[in-house]
């Protein structure tokens, strides 16, 4: 079975776990170092942001959370750490919802016969920059919130404007999201912030694979535990023949993965293995788990890719 294959059903299955598992009584927790969304009725499990939002803001800064509450906010911290060691960012191309919605919109672009739309360089680092806006977003916020310098409307910050909390929960019936709330003034504009957070990132995904993943605070937390990651992917570059198919065939467009270089897992790669597929020299690209080779590109396994 080709990878690529294989990735689109763990995909579907991890949909359909992490959005409708509740209802069948699966819950995998609340430090999954993917977009599962809180905010869906009947989830199986959700992002770990949630909870880092509330234990920085409404636990450790305010004094709540002495005793049990640190043991388990400190117990879900190293829930979240084990599970990137574990899978790294397969949890991003592999089991993200919000990831597999994006995969559709570019699915339904192809179809449609619309180019995909190339960033430039320098487009892309400013892009970039944004998800660590959206991690100090996280961190500094919250305790301003709770010390009441900050509105108590902004509560959970992030999640206030975070796609997932409108696009998700409409698979799962639930609409009230979609509607501005007109409670105050903040909480106008922070309805406003989140359609228009939602509505730029599904037109760009539309029009740019993935493109979200480039500003995602999780993605970037995901990155910063790679020295502890087991599952990686590595280059041998003596057996790179340049033809350059990694490249035009990596859906965030990580210009390091041609380079003559070993390490070319990069902070935007979500480890969709679309261009070890699509390599034609065998060995030159491999998913190593503890440093032992899972899989690995062939000339035999590039079919219907762009060479």
């Amino acid at each position: 079975m080709r990878i690529i294959r294989l990735k689109n059903i763990v995909q579907w299955l991890s949909f359909a776990i992490l959005m409708y598992g509740g209802r069948v009584g699966i819950h995998l927790g609340s430090a999954l170092p993917c977009f599962a969304c809180p905010f869906v009725p009947g989830c199986g499990g959700f992002c770990y942001l949630m909870g880092l939002q509330g234990y920085i803001g409404f636990g450790l800064f305010a004094g709540l959370a002495a005793g049990k509450e640190i043991l388990v906010a400190l117990g879900w911290f190293v829930v979240f750490v084990a599970l990137v060691a574990l899978l790294g960012k397969v949890w991003c191309g592999w089991i993200c919802p919000f990831g597999l919605i994006q995969d559709w919109l570019s699915w339904l672009r192809n179809l449609v016969g619309i180019r995909e739309r190339h960033l430039t360089p320098t487009v892309k680092k400013g892009l970039g920059s944004i998800k660590y806006l959206c991690l100090g977003m996280i961190v500094v916020l919250p305790p301003l919130i709770t010390a009441k310098i900050l509105p108590p409307d902004l509560y959970l910050p992030f999640c206030s404007i975070c796609p997932g909390k409108l696009i998700l929960p409409l698979f799962a019936g639930e609409t009230k999201y979609l509607a501005i709330n007109l409670d105050n003034e903040v909480t106008l504009w922070v309805s406003v912030a989140l359609v228009m957070a939602t509505g730029s990132s599904m037109v760009g995904a539309f029009f740019k694979d993935r493109l979200f993943c480039l500003f995602c605070p999780l993605l970037a937390l995901i990155h910063f535990l790679r020295p502890l990651t087991a599952l990686r992917l590595v280059k041998e570059p003596s057996f790179c023949v340049g033809c350059g198919a990694c490249r035009r065939n990596c859906q965030m467009d990580v210009a390091k993965i041609d380079q003559d270089i070993a390490q070319v897992q990069t902070i935007e790669c979500v480890d969709c293995l679309r261009c070890a597929e699509a390599c034609p020299s065998s060995g030159a690209l491999s998913l190593k788990f503890f440093g032992l080779t899972i899989y690995s590109s062939s000339r035999w396994d590039t079919k219907g890719l762009s060479l």
